[in-house]
Parts: C-alpha cells; sequence; structure tokens
C-alpha cells in the first residue's frame, strides 16, 4: 500500500510556471505507475500524464498539455514531480496524483484508463489570466 501527498500548487499568472510534487510513502513509488489527474470545477476528473514503472520510463501526456508539462521520477526522493510551464487560465484545477498497478503499458489508452488504487487529497492550481 501507498501514500500519496501532492503539494507545489498555488495561484499563478498565465505564462507562468508550477513544480507540483507527488511524494509517495509506504511503499516506493517506483513499484507503481504513476499519473497526474485535474479536476476543473463543475468539469469530470482528466487524465494529464503518467509515468510507467515498467519496460522503461515512459511518460504520456494528454494532448492540451503536450510540450507544456513534464512528469518525471525522482526515485531518491520517492517523490513524482510534475513540471507545468505556459501556463493558461485552462489549466485552473485541483491537481491530484495516482498510483497504479505495476503493469506494462505501451500506449496513451492504457494510461489514461487505468485503474488507479490510490490518490492524494489534491492541490489546487489557479492560473489568473
Amino acid at each position: 500500500q501507498v501514500q500519496l501527498v501532492e503539494s507545489g500548487g498555488g495561484l499563478v499568472q498565465a505564462g507562468g510556471s508550477l513544480r507540483l510534487s507527488c511524494a509517495a510513502s509506504g511503499r516506493t513509488s517506483s513499484s507503481y505507475n504513476m499519473a497526474w489527474f485535474r479536476q476543473a470545477p463543475g468539469k469530470e476528473r482528466e487524465f494529464v500524464a503518467a509515468i510507467s514503472c515498467c519496460g522503461g520510463l515512459g511518460t504520456y501526456y494528454v494532448d492540451s498539455v503536450k510540450g507544456r508539462f513534464t512528469i518525471s521520477r525522482d526515485n531518491a526522493k520517492n517523490t513524482v514531480p510534475l513540471q507545468m510551464n505556459s501556463l493558461t487560465p485552462e489549466d485552473t484545477a485541483v491537481y491530484y496524483c495516482a498510483a497504479g498497478p505495476p503493469i506494462y503499458c505501451s500506449d496513451y489508452g492504457c494510461y489514461a484508463t487505468m485503474k488507479y488504487d490510490y490518490w492524494g487529497q489534491g492541490t489546487q492550481v489557479t492560473v489568473s489570466s
């Protein structure tokens, strides 16, 4: 079992950057496929990015954040950062970290629809125009 805690959210102007962090405890995050989701007010939760645990550190992104967001692993700190650049008001949401089963996936769809077993409490990101 793993516990996840997100941090790094806040208020930023459009065009700015934020670095979110997902700290794992209980088990190492490298044992799981890890992902970031977000949920804006009145909208459904949306897959943002994932990084694989198996078969290489592949990364996968929703089209709207490609080229702006980067997901990575810091195994020494047992964290999964999400670097967000060139933020827009459309990125405003609560961002959640999630851990999924250690299965091999080779495409975006697999990570976006995976049943993630563990979730953090979320961190608010607000981008002002």
